[in-house]
């Protein structure tokens, strides 16, 4: 390998700038919607998996969002990048303290180019991963302009200029199936290719994907070509061993959720029903789907008779997954050592920028540890050329494996920036 592809990131994250829905919010919604706030914050608990989260006037100054009863911080590990490792806290943040391509779409491109990647996948931070914001929010007319307002912001602002290199990732509405396949068509029509989804949708309290309720959702997706993306924590909640263990134990375990949400899925029918549909899992890593597999497999051939999925999965679970299911990882090893069971096909490239465990600066040089001794066309396709299959990017399927273009294709786009002010 004579260089490293440039990397098309499926996992990273945006704050949002503080005038997203003064911009992007119709005019009759802004004084029910978000608002952007400076003010202290006060000593942060952790407590049973969560965290509970004060005001203090007296308290280092932090950048909020204030809507409904919701009063949401930006705290430092998820805007992490240009601090020392011990300074990686939960203190409260102000944007600007932060490192400017956390929320400005020109500096992240900046940043990219100093790491060595050309495309990046951006995950929401104060809708949360999929939008659990909104989905709990009392108005829910309020909620859907606001969810309208992000996909807008996301396609025509954060990504708009970016030449493709910023890739829209979109929300639904989570509390209305009929609204949230509209939203998919919406998107879809302006070159959308990804929507953000929960990994186990019963820890919201909405229904299970065995029931069949979301089936409208996966079928617009399949028809759409519209990858659901699947974050770690996307539930609202992380396993953790014990009410009273520290975040470390919640962060080890971290991939479990992911293992739990692909077992879902391989035992639903869903794949099954919808043969086209790509889920992808974010942030969750790899080297723990070898095994996933094999008992996912061992099950199907030992107990399928009285665990329910006799006529139900034709075929060995793994057969979806190899089909369907992309994974993604920044470190781990282990996962790359089995990537002939994880599959070449099947694991794309994360930086996880701007949290904590982000690989930036030196995402380059944690790759090529990663890779060393594949062969070109496997890095190629863990760099880059999964996740452009993955997303049906613009991008040339033959383009050489040095990645040297420096664009992805131009995206259209279809202004909303006038909608908002009627």
């Amino acid at each position: 390998m004579t260089e490293l592809p440039r990397i098309i990131s499926v996992d990273d994250h945006v704050i949002e700038p503080a005038h997203l829905f003064e911009t992007w919010l119709p005019k009759k919604y802004r004084d029910r919607g978000p608002k952007p706030l400076t003010a202290g914050i006060g000593e942060l608990a952790y407590v049973g998996g969560k965290y509970q989260i004060t005001m203090d006037p007296k308290g280092p100054p932090t950048d909020w969002w204030i809507y409904e009863d919701l009063k949401f911080p930006y705290k430092r590990n998820i805007a992490a990048v240009g601090f020392d490792r011990d300074e990686m806290t939960l203190e409260g943040i102000t944007r600007a303290e932060m490192r400017r391509g956390c929320w400005d779409p020109v500096e992240r491109l900046k940043d990219m180019d100093a790491n060595h990647v050309e495309g990046s996948l951006c995950f929401p931070t104060f809708p949360r991963f999929c939008g659990q914001t909104f989905a709990e929010a009392h108005d829910k007319e309020v909620a859907l302009a606001c969810v309208r307002a992000y996909n807008d912001w996301m396609v025509e602002e954060w990504c708009g200029d970016s030449g493709g290199r910023l890739i829209p990732l979109c929300l639904i509405p989570l509390w209305d199936i009929g609204l949230a396949v509209a939203e998919i068509r919406r998107n879809a029509a302006r070159g959308v290719k990804a929507v953000t989804f929960s990994e186990i949708p019963t820890h919201l309290g909405l229904p299970s994907i065995h029931s069949g309720y979301w089936d409208p959702f996966f079928a617009v997706c399949q028809e759409t070509g519209t990858v659901v993306n699947m974050h770690i924590g996307s539930s609202s909640q992380m396993p953790a061993a014990s009410p009273d263990a520290p975040p470390a134990v919640q962060a080890a375990l971290s991939f479990n959720n992911a293992m739990a949400s692909m077992m879902d899925f391989l035992f639903s029918g869903v794949l099954v029903k919808f043969p086209r549909l790509k889920l992808a899992y974010s942030e969750g890593q790899m080297g723990w789907i070898p095994y996933a597999l094999e008992r996912a497999d061992d099950v199907w051939e030992e107990h399928r008779a009285w665990g329910g999925v006799r006529d139900l999965i034709p075929e060995p679970p793994s057969t979806y997954y190899y089909r369907q299911i992309f994974c993604c990882f920044f470190r781990d090893k282990h996962g790359v050592a089995s990537i002939d069971v994880v599959g070449r096909d099947n694991a794309t490239f994360e930086t996880d920028y701007p949290h904590v465990d982000s690989t930036f600066p030196h995402t380059k040089e944690v790759a090529l540890d990663h890779v060393e001794g594949l062969d070109d066309e496997t890095v190629y396709k863990l760099m880059r050329g999964n996740a452009i299959r993955m997303l049906d990017l613009d991008l040339d399927r033959d383009l050489d494996h040095l990645g040297n273009r420096d664009h992805l294709g131009a995206r259209d786009t279809l202004s909303s920036r006038d909608k908002a002010d009627r």
